[in-house]
C-alpha cells in the first residue's frame, strides 16, 4: 500500500508503557513536552527513563518505559484528515530511539499489532489488527463514528522484547449531540447472544482480586451456547476502561481468560486500582462471528 506523502498527522498526546500483565500500571515518572512543527502543534506525554529524544516531523513519537531494552518510539499519521464516520487510512511507523525502522516483531494473541480504539465517553469501542508492510510500518483502515475525543491503544512486541503500548488522542471535529449513558443491567441480549456478566464478589474493590464471569446463552430460547470457539488463542478477550478525562494509560486494563470455565461461560480474574465507574469490552467468538458484550461496572 502506498502513502501520502502529505499525510496528516493526528496532533495529539502520545504515552508509551510496558504491557503484558492484566492491569499496565504506572510506574515510572511522567514528563511533558510540547513541540511546534511546520504549523503544527505537538503536545506530548511520555513515560521514559530518558527524555532525551525530541518529536520530529508531522507525528507523534514516545519512548517505551524499559530501562534493559531497547527504546522504541511509534510515529501515526492518517491519509487525510479525519471526518466522522468515513473510514481513513492510518499509518504506524515503528522506530528505535536512533530514528532506525524497527523490522521485526513477535506474534502475539495471533497478530503482530492489536489496536483498540475507543471515544473518550466510552460509547465507541474498535478492536482492529494493523497489517504489517515491512520496513516497521503498520497499515489499518479506521473509522471514527462520530464527533469527538478518541483514545487509540497500539499494542506491539518488538523481536525479542516485552510488549509494549503506546496511548494516543485525537479530536474529530464537528458537533456531537449524543449523549453518554451508562447501564447498569448485568443481563444484555448482543444480536443472537445473551450474555449475563456475574462477579465473584457481591461488591467490587479495588485492589482487591475478582473474577468476572460471562455467561453466554442462545438469545431465541434462552439454552446455553455450544459453538464457543478460540479467539485470538484464546477463550475471549477483556478489555476495561475507568470513566476519566482525559482517559490515560493508568485507566487501561486487559484480562486474559481462565482456561477452566464452564463451555458456554468465560471468566477471567483481574483487579481494579482505582474506585470509579469501568466500562467492560468481553471479546467472544461463536462459530465465527465475534460478539463484543459491554458493561458498566461500579467498583469501590
Amino acid at each position: 500500500m502506498k502513502y501520502l506523502i502529505s499525510a496528516i498527522a493526528i496532533v495529539t498526546p502520545l504515552f508509551f508503557l510496558q504491557g503484558c500483565s492484566s492491569f499496565l500500571s504506572s510506574a515510572a515518572k511522567t514528563s511533558a513536552a510540547s513541540e511546534e512543527h511546520e504549523g503544527h502543534t505537538i503536545e506530548g506525554e511520555q513515560t521514559s527513563a530518558d527524555f532525551s529524544n525530541p518529536h520530529q516531523g508531522h507525528s507523534m513519537e514516545g519512548m517505551n518505559d524499559q530501562e534493559n531494552s531497547a527504546q522504541t518510539q511509534a510515529k501515526l499519521v492518517a491519509s487525510t484528515t479525519i471526518t466522522a464516520n468515513k473510514p481513513v487510512s492510518l499509518t504506524i511507523d515503528i522506530q528505535d530511539s536512533a530514528g532506525k525502522a524497527v523490522t521485526k516483531f513477535d506474534i502475539f494473541q495471533e497478530k503482530l499489532m492489536h489496536l483498540i480504539v475507543v471515544s473518550d465517553d466510552l460509547q465507541f469501542f474498535s478492536h482492529l489488527h494493523p497489517q504489517y508492510q515491512n520496513n516497521g510500518s503498520f497499515t489499518v483502515e479506521a473509522n471514527f463514528p462520530q464527533s469527538g475525543n478518541y483514545t487509540i491503544f497500539s499494542d506491539y512486541r518488538p523481536a525479542g522484547e516485552d510488549e509494549q503500548v503506546s496511548v494516543l488522542k485525537t479530536q474529530v471535529p464537528g458537533n456531537n449531540s449524543s449523549s453518554s449513558s451508562i447501564d447498569l443491567n448485568r443481563t444484555k441480549t448482543f444480536g443472537d447472544t445473551k450474555v449475563n456478566l456475574a462477579s465473584s464478589s457481591p461488591t467490587v474493590k479495588a485492589g482487591e482480586e475478582v473474577t468476572l464471569i460471562f455467561a453466554l446463552k442462545q438469545a431465541q430460547d434462552d439454552q446455553a451456547i455450544a459453538d464457543l470457539q478460540p479467539y485470538l488463542g484464546e477463550k475471549g478477550h477483556l478489555v476495561i476502561l475507568k470513566q476519566s478525562s482525559p482517559l490515560t494509560r493508568t485507566d487501561y486494563i486487559h484480562a486474559h481468560a481462565m482456561k477452566d470455565a464452564p463451555e458456554n461461560q468465560v471468566s477471567f480474574m483481574t483487579s481494579f486500582p482505582q474506585p470509579g465507574k469501568y466500562k467492560l469490552w468481553g471479546q467472544f467468538n461463536r462459530n465465527g462471528q465475534i460478539v463484543v458484550a459491554d458493561f458498566w461496572i461500579y467498583v469501590l
